[in-house]
């Protein structure tokens, strides 16, 4: 069975960009192929942080990855650093990725120009998600259009460390990537792509009256100034991009005659959007209250996944300690 491997940072609970651009592909495809998904909080301390708050985080993500659908019967759960092969492998691969493939990383560029002192960990970065993906041999990567770039130096360092270190044969499979039906979700403001750090988000396990109070103020088309007018679903990004997400085929069509047809309302579209968003998010906030009430059972899957991932974890580091001469 061929293998996937995918993370997510803890930023805490999810919100509905992370779970439509990365999460809800992930439970599709669990059981497809032999799946690993790891909650990065290695990765989350390239940036400043409290550790109390990254302990926290951490776990709420854990349950909203559970709450979601991740079924640890068909997958493996885990977190990053219960795994320390992560960090040995990521050393391993300094050694044959260039200095000049990293500087030209997008991510790096952009998030080095925010700041006043560029920390190491930020340029090394997709070497440790590059460890991430290869410690488990993984062929498959689902991920969003942002992330390719990164999987493109995975599939470099691969190449690299093969042709040093595996002549006979490739030991590091070259990664690709299995990009997720919905690429770029573009967040309330109608702008950037949703972040918990800007604020344009609407969390899984925010209530119905939260997650109105939000809905009700995002951006829709800016042409469409009275009720009266014609409006293009298009260029009412956020709100028409939710619906063909969480919003039956025959509602979508609607949707886009009763807008170009001025027949509804922006505030209309929005009431609609939110019933159909609640109705998903229902059962998830549902299963999330339980696991939170039952930290014990978290405890467990996240143990029962780490000792799995460091078994396939130790087994590749063995064959990477003798093929690069390293004392047994």
């Amino acid at each position: 069975m061929p293998r996937i491997f995918s993370g997510i940072q803890p930023s805490g609970e999810l919100h509905i960009g992370n779970y439509l651009g990365a999460v809800k592909n992930w439970v599709a495809l669990q059981g497809t192929m032999e799946s690993f998904f790891c909650v990065v909080d290695l990765h989350a301390i390239t940036n400043p942080y409290v550790p109390a708050d990254l302990r926290r985080r951490t776990r709420e993500m854990a349950v909203s990855l559970l709450a979601s659908g991740l079924d640890p019967e068909r997958c493996t759960i885990f977190v990053q650093s219960d795994v320390p092969q992560h960090t040995e492998l990521a050393w391993i691969f300094n050694a044959v990725t260039p200095l000049g493939e990293l500087e030209r990383q997008v991510q790096f560029k952009e998030k080095s120009a925010r700041q006043e002192q560029v920390l190491a960990g930020i340029l090394n970065y997709p070497i440790l998600q590059a460890a991430d993906i290869l410690l488990y041999l993984a062929d498959t990567v689902p991920v969003g259009e942002d992330q390719v770039q990164h999987l493109e130096l995975s599939r470099v360092i691969a190449r690299n460390w093969n042709a040093r270190f595996a002549t006979d044969a490739p030991f590091f499979p070259e990664p690709q990537p299995k990009l997720t039906p919905t690429r770029r979700v573009v967040g309330l403001d109608g702008q950037a792509k949703m972040s918990k750090s800007i604020g344009n988000t609407i969390g899984l396990m925010e209530s119905s009256d939260e997650s109105w109070n939000k809905l009700r103020s995002a951006v829709t088309d800016p042409q469409r100034v009275r009720k009266t007018d014609a409006g293009e679903p298009e260029r009412c990004q956020t709100v028409y991009q939710l619906h063909r997400a969480f919003s039956p085929a025959a509602t979508v069509a609607e949707v886009e005659e009763n807008c170009r047809g001025a027949k509804w309302g922006c505030m209309d579209c929005k009431k609609v959007l939110h019933t159909n968003l609640m109705a998903e998010l229902a059962p998830i906030q549902e299963r999330g209250a339980a696991l939170a009430s039952a930290p014990e059972r978290v405890t467990e899957i996240l143990a029962a996944g780490a000792a799995k991932a460091r078994s396939v974890a130790s087994t590749t580091m063995a064959e990477v300690r003798e093929r690069m001469g390293f004392l047994a």
